[in-house]
Parts: C-alpha cells; structure tokens; sequence
C-alpha cells in the first residue's frame, strides 16, 4: 500500500466525485499555457473521457482561454451529451469509422485519441480490429498535422515478474490475446503516420485508472461486500487515480514528437490483490474469501518516466481503497463494468 496517510474525503454525490475527477492541477495549467490552441477528444463517451474534457475545459478556463474544447462520440447517452454542453463543452455526433464523417470534423492543434474497443472481442473480433486498428488509421490522416495524445494500454506487454517492478517503455511489447495485438496495431498506425507524414505523437499505455464507479479496485470491494470470492490468479495489479491520469494524458501533449513520445501511466507501486481484497475486508467488516492462486507474473507497467514528468500520483492506494469502501457501502452508483484484471489469456 502507498506511504502516507489516506486524504479523508467523502464524496456524497457522482457531481462531487466528477469534480474531482475533472480538476486540473498546476502542473497541467503550466503545460496548456504554452500549447495554444482548440482541443478535440475523439471517443469522449467512455469511461474516461467525459471527465478528461471537463478538465480541459476548466484548465482553458483558469487560463482565461477562449480555446474551444470539441467531445467527439456517437452519444448514445443524451444526458451525458448535455451534461458536458453544460461544462461548456462542444459536442459533435460522429461515426469515427466514417471517414466523411470525420473530414468533416473542426480542425485542432491538440488531439486526443481514446476510441477503441475491449469487451465483446472474443464474440466479435473483426469488430475490435477495425476500431482499434481502422479508426487510428482515420484520424490519424484527418489529424496528420496535429499533435495527438493516442490512449494505449499495459496490455501490449507480456506478464511479467511480479517481484520486477514491471517493463519500461523500452520493452518490446509482447501482446497476449486479439485485443492487446489490436492495441499494438493501434499504436503502430500512429507510428507510421509519424514516420510518413512527421505528425507529432504521444502514446499513453495506461493500466488501471480508478474511479469510484468502476476498476480494478471497485471490482475488488464490490465482490468483498458480496461475499463473493475474489480471483487470485492475476495476483497483482497497478492503478492510478483517474484524475491524475487525465491530467498526466493532457500533460502528454506537449511532449507529442514524430517519432512519438511513449510513456506508461500507472502508479508507484506492485500491489497484491490478496491484500487489498483483506484491507477492503476491515473497511466493509466482512471476511474475504480467496479462489486460485497468485502466479509469480502479472499484467504490470513500470510508470517511473511518467513519475520523473509529472510527479508522484496525487492520491495515494490508501486513500483510493478508503473512498472506495466508503463509496460501495453507501450503495452509491456503479457503472457495472467489470475490469476482468484477473484475466491472464488475453480474451475479453
């Protein structure tokens, strides 16, 4: 677990949490003043990206900026569609697989890339192929002239030592199962469009981003308040703080290079699973039960880079695992969108 005592803080509602989760920090607001210009997020619908363009748009604003910050999705959600109208944010409907569609798109300087697509792969491969593999190829011609920040994963790396501190950047990828070798393809077109036509490029591998709605942490706490048991096959995991991965993302793109700039987002440390799920049982007051057993590799990243850019996360594990506690016995939302860390094949 993380050094340092957990922040103690509450949030009572998902308005407080997405506040949270949307506040630029200092360091972010240095970046953005000296990289002018319009922002657009391509796959803003997710999981990450409602709240990645809030940040955008409230660091723009501390600014006094008058850039304009673009979410780009299909919006199956109209509310969530007018809840980021109402931050202030310009939405756009578009099909990024239709290459009209997306000619059509505004220009910007500052892209950001977070389309792709995981669960279902096994039930429709070619589907996550054309989203992860055809979509970059798309934007990256639309966007050739910009910088992109491009949202990879720890996926594209092979289980490692549990004992290792996980693989550096430089490590070459060894991809396990279609969707890793889909996001290695992904990160692959925006190689080639930086090596073709000299666009400026930063790779985000990010492996696991922890809101209080979902992640490897939520997935943890919830089966522990169930009394279900908790898989120890992939016995160790690294997380971060969403929010520190939405800024440390947006930091990325002053560091967009041709060729592209690659960093692993996570955080400090290896964490045992088995623990966390034993510290989720003293929170919730219920013992946890165990199932399989811890394998000496894992699906880990080494973020040290990342750490020497942009310092330490700013919430540590404790106080991550203390909210989530608190969240899940309060009975407040989830998204309902397991992680499947535990997962050690590839097939999602």
């Amino acid at each position: 677990m993380a050094a340092g005592l957990p922040a103690r803080v509450t949030f009572a509602s998902e308005a407080a949490l997405e506040d949270a989760l949307s506040t630029p920090s200092s360091g972010l607001l240095a970046s953005m003043r000296s990289m002018p210009g319009d922002i657009i997020v391509l796959g803003a619908a997710g999981k990450m990206g409602p709240t990645l363009s809030r940040m955008a748009r409230r660091a723009l604003d501390e600014l006094g900026s008058r850039d304009r910050v673009f979410a780009v999705s299909r919006f199956s959600s109209a509310t969530a569609e007018q809840s980021l109208r109402e931050s202030g944010i310009e939405t756009i409907r578009c099909d990024l697989l239709d290459r009209r569609a997306v000619d059509a798109l505004p220009h910007a300087p500052n892209v950001i890339f977070m389309a792709g697509h995981k669960f279902g792969t096994r039930e429709a491969p070619s589907l996550t192929w054309a989203m992860n593999v055809v979509l970059p190829s798309i934007a990256a011609e639309r966007y050739a002239d910009s910088r992109i920040v491009a949202f990879s994963t720890g996926n594209v790396y092979a289980l490692s030592s549990a004992s290792g501190g996980g693989p550096l950047e430089s490590e070459a990828p060894s991809p396990i199962g279609e969707y890793a070798m889909s996001c290695l393809g992904r990160e692959r077109i925006f190689e080639d469009a930086s090596a073709r036509r000299g666009t400026r490029v930063a790779i985000v591998r990010l492996n696991y981003a922890i809101d209080l709605r979902y992640g490897v942490l939520v997935d943890i706490a919830s089966r522990v308040l169930r009394d279900e048991p908790i898989d120890l096959r992939m016995g160790h995991v690294n997380v971060i703080w969403q929010g520190d991965a939405n800024d440390w993302a947006l930091r990325c793109l002053a560091h967009a290079s041709a060729p592209p700039f690659v960093v692993n987002v996570t955080g400090v440390e290896t964490l045992a699973v088995r623990a966390l799920a034993e510290r989720f049982g003293e929170l919730l007051h219920r013992a946890p039960t165990f199932t399989g057993t811890e394998a000496p590799d894992a699906l880990l990243s080494n973020a040290s880079l990342a750490h020497s850019l942009f310092g330490p996360p700013s919430v540590s594990t404790a106080a991550l695992v203390e909210w989530i506690a608190e969240w899940v016995q309060a009975g407040r939302p989830l998204l309902g969108k397991p992680t499947h860390f535990e997962e050690r094949t590839g097939a999602f």
